[in-house]
């Protein structure tokens, strides 16, 4: 197994598992998204550099790249050459589409028979959900809400 962890800005720390079937630009990018929408990482934070993060992650630049570049698209981060990745504040998104909706039951729907296929209680995933809810919730306002 090829898991590396980093220290991110303040606490947050961001780990990937090189071994894994989805890709580590898809990865990083899910890690750091989960620091965004906790809160853990603000508005003004600067993100390590694609370079210092490849290092520290064994990974080549350009994947770490493709991870700032694809935040960078759903409008959590501003790239400038020369001035590495600052989260933004981003504006809350519309109302999620029925296609959104369905993508994502299908894709809980599968990581859900993937942790009982592996042994995981029926009562420890309802508690990581209803722990992973709250945090979701509690996260700090975005930038139009209330």
């Amino acid at each position: 197994m090829y898991i590396y962890t980093v220290q991110m800005p303040d606490p947050p720390l961001i780990r990937i598992d090189l071994a894994a079937p989805t890709p580590a630009y898809e990865q990083i990018a899910a890690e750091i998204r989960s620091l965004l929408v906790t809160g853990e990482l603000s508005p003004g934070a600067t993100l390590p550099t694609v370079r210092q993060l490849g290092n520290d992650l064994n990974v080549h630049h350009n994947t770490v790249a493709q991870a700032y570049r694809i935040l960078a698209e759903e409008g959590w981060l501003d790239l400038r050459r020369g001035r590495g990745a600052r989260v933004i504040s981003r504006a809350k998104p519309a109302s999620p589409s029925r296609d959104s909706h369905n993508t994502f039951r299908l894709a809980l729907k599968h990581l859900l028979a993937k942790a009982a296929a592996e042994g995981i209680a029926p009562e420890e995933i309802a508690q990581q959900l209803d722990t992973h809810a709250r945090t979701f919730k509690n996260r700090p306002p975005e930038k139009g809400e209330l």
